[in-house]
């Protein structure tokens, strides 16, 4: 028991896989790419698997390093190529091929549509979701996830802990505070414990916990707004209209600043961890208390 707590505790704490490290990095393009796979980089990058983007035949490709030197490439169908934007194809194709051996190569999951003899995923076309199980199956069978995912979570992993509901105000005892809130008292308490983060990997963390591209707050944020819009047309009502436009432009704003964000956690990780100020020694118990040093005269004030 006391192993597979210790396991469990270290598969909590692993770190998240690196950026990758080229100039690409800083272009604009290659950001906007970069978060348009965010669904399929992230979850693998919090096995600890460095994962990069670049072109291949017809369209852009994930590349995953694995620690025996091969490497995945997750990629939308190549010839022909697809008319779908980047990262959002109508299907996904996953192999394992390796630089100097040349008779490996692995298919591991394909579900892009192509024709009489289908794989059986083909059903789940451009889900990441059943994209990751399948790669996190046969990655965990080749003892090749340096982080593997514990047995009850889903393969989007989190490196930190999602924050537990805070008691309703409701319960007998506590404090009458007027409405409950439980939403906003839980990302209350996320705030509090972002501002008692002991280094900036705590916080980065904290930070994964909104920005997740699929199950972060502000992407259920955006999804409740959308929701909430949907709700507004069921009036049938000029004014449920309107509110439902407002609703729809709020989702859009939402995931916008994901968008804008979604290297926040990668540059707070990064942070260099401030040095800790010298303490200094400790006055003997007895120690004879010294005279109060004689402030300097304050220099005179020049008149004008």
């Amino acid at each position: 028991m006391a192993a597979d707590e210790a396991n469990a505790t270290n598969a909590r704490a692993a770190p998240i896989a690196p950026l990758p490290d080229h100039r690409d990095v800083n272009m604009p393009w290659w950001q906007e790419l970069w978060r348009r796979h965010a669904h399929i980089t992230t979850p693998l990058r919090a096995r600890g698997l460095p994962c990069d983007i670049e072109f291949g035949l017809s369209a852009y490709i994930v590349r995953v390093s694995l620690p025996d030197d091969s490497y995945l490439i997750i990629s939308p169908p190549q010839e022909p190529s697809s008319d779908h934007p980047p990262g959002d194809p109508e299907g996904w194709i996953a192999t394992r091929e390796h630089p100097d051996d040349q008779t490996l190569f692995e298919v591991l999951y394909d579900s892009a549509p192509s024709g009489a003899r289908q794989r059986p995923e083909a059903r789940h076309g451009g889900s990441a979701q059943p994209l990751i199980e399948a790669i996190d199956l046969r990655l965990a069978q080749l003892g090749l996830l340096p982080h593997p995912a514990l047995p009850h979570e889903s393969p989007h992993v989190h490196p930190a802990q999602p924050t537990p509901m805070p008691p309703s105000r409701d319960t007998p005892g506590a404090p009458d505070r007027g409405p409950t809130y439980v939403y906003g008292d839980a990302l209350r308490d996320l705030t509090d414990r972002l501002n008692a983060a002991e280094s900036h990997a705590d916080a980065a963390a904290l930070l994964h916990q909104i920005l997740e591209p699929t199950d972060g707050l502000l992407a259920q944020l955006g999804e409740f707004f959308e929701a909430a819009g949907e709700k507004a047309k069921e009036a049938e009502e000029d004014d449920g209209f309107d509110l439902s436009y407002d609703l729809a432009d709020a989702a859009a704003e939402i995931r916008s600043l994901g968008e804008v964000l979604h290297v926040a956690e990668d540059r707070m990780r990064a942070l260099t961890p401030l040095a800790p100020a010298p303490r200094l020694p400790s006055t003997p118990a007895r120690a004879p208390s010294l005279p109060p040093r004689a402030l300097p005269s304050a220099p005179p004030r020049h008149m004008r």
